[in-house]
């Protein structure tokens, strides 16, 4: 699990593609003795596991149905990405829980500068979108952030000065490609009173029963 706390912006060195799935390379200024192999690292927010350590550089195995579901087959050698750590269970949550698991590729579709910070605006598809609402928490890009305003197929986002500088969102701009992680309780709580019947003999879920529980 990760926070969206972005601890460094890594360098991709190169992306080689293997069939369907791929091997990534990256160069860190995080120190190496902290890293074991198996570790998971947010790559772009994308949970990767560590198959590789030569200081500066951790390589990656990228699987078929990460490529096909996040923006890491677009990267190339010198592209930026942001990386974070998997979290520790003594770790402060600054941002919000993310499982680094993508859900789809939203595409900017705008950009403005405003009292210093940057609004950006993201198209996605309306069955992704249905996650994501008003002052809730979106992961862009492995980016823990709040959202501002949401319609059936796009919502924006107000980046801060401090977050600018220690992410990739500087330098997007509109029609690029970016990686989103909806709020995970949000699917849970879909899932649970999305009508699937219980086994025999289990008490099913309400609203009601949400309520009682702290959950709505």
């Amino acid at each position: 699990m990760f926070t969206g706390l972005t601890e460094d912006m890594g360098k991709v060195q190169k992306l080689e593609r293997r069939g369907g799935s791929a091997k990534l390379t990256v160069a860190t200024a995080l120190p190496s003795e902290e890293f074991s192999l198996g570790d998971s690292v947010a790559v772009n927010g994308v949970c990767l596991t560590v198959n590789s350590i030569a200081s500066p550089l951790l390589t990656f195995d990228v699987s078929p149905e990460t490529l096909d579901t996040s923006g890491l087959g677009r990267l190339s050698s010198g592209d930026p990405v942001n990386l974070e750590r998997a979290m520790r269970l003594s770790d402060r949550l600054g941002g919000h829980i993310i499982s680094g698991h993508i859900d789809c590729v939203a595409t900017v579709t705008g950009r403005r500068e405003e009292s210093g910070n940057i609004v950006f605006s993201f198209s996605l598809p309306p069955e992704k979108c249905r996650y994501i609402i008003e002052k809730g928490s979106v992961a862009i890009d492995g980016i823990s952030l709040t959202v501002n305003s949401v319609t059936s197929d796009s919502f924006s986002i107000n980046l801060i000065p401090h977050s600018a500088e220690m992410t990739t969102l500087k330098i997007r701009r509109p029609g690029d490609v970016v990686n989103i992680e909806t709020d995970i309780i949000g699917k849970y709580v879909e899932r649970l009173l999305s009508g699937s019947a219980p086994a025999k003999g289990a008490v099913g879920v309400s609203m009601i029963k949400l309520m009682e529980n702290g959950f709505a």
